[in-house]
């Protein structure tokens, strides 16, 4: 199924070139926001911009770059749903954990309104996604799945442009996210777009082939 063709537009927070993704379809005001990073402001200007409204905030998981704007966003959309991993949630509201206060800026995000785990499906601003759990990265990262043509992959840090997400934070297991983009990611479409939160675009297939991390 192939649903609504989607817009992707790309907000970049410095400093660590941390990608927030909003996500439209044509000729609907109601827009996802996926994982609002570090320079709130820019964001929120774009919405305004647009007139969109947020029905959803979709985190990949809760490292301080990708929730550094929950706060704002649910001050400026108090309807929008905070959706987040079960196993990550609790992250949203301890600093060291969620690696903010290491870098020298404590944040506290609102807490989720929705907790979800492999196999959910999602249906924010007509947008269908699928979650999938890949740990390793952190301890509850989910991707967001959109069975469209082609198929698109909100992967968050699990998998980059020949490379993968870090693995030596608190939480992070190598073997585990690993397996997880082998067991998960790989199985998906070759023609599968991932959308990372850092760096450019690339395909399932493409990191098949090329992705040294996962050669075997």
């Amino acid at each position: 199924m192939s649903g609504p063709e989607l817009h992707i537009h790309t907000i970049v927070s410095e400093p660590f070139q941390e990608s927030t993704f909003v996500v439209s379809t044509q000729g609907r005001d109601d827009v996802l926001v996926i994982d609002p990073g570090l320079d709130p402001d820019r964001i929120v200007a774009y919405l305004r911009r647009n007139r969109f409204v947020v029905a959803a905030i979709l985190i990949t998981h809760a490292h301080a770059d990708h929730i550094a704007g929950n706060a704002a966003l649910k001050a400026e959309y108090p309807g929008a749903v905070l959706v987040i991993g079960e196993r990550e949630s609790a992250l949203l509201s301890d600093p060291e954990a969620n690696l903010s206060a290491p870098f020298g800026f404590p944040i506290t995000s609102p807490p989720a309104d929705r907790l979800v785990v492999e196999g959910d499906v999602l249906e924010y601003a007509g947008i269908r996604l699928d979650v999938l759990d890949v740990p390793g990265h952190s301890p509850g990262h989910v991707v967001y799945l959109h069975r469209g043509d082609p198929p698109l992959l909100f992967a968050g840090d699990v998998l980059f442009q020949r490379s993968i997400g870090r693995t030596d934070f608190p939480g992070s297991n190598g073997p585990l996210l690993l397996a997880g983009i082998r067991g998960k990611l790989f199985p998906l479409a070759a023609e599968t777009v991932v959308y990372p939160g850092h760096g450019p675009l690339t395909t399932i297939g493409e990191e098949r082939l090329l992705n040294p991390f996962l050669r075997e």
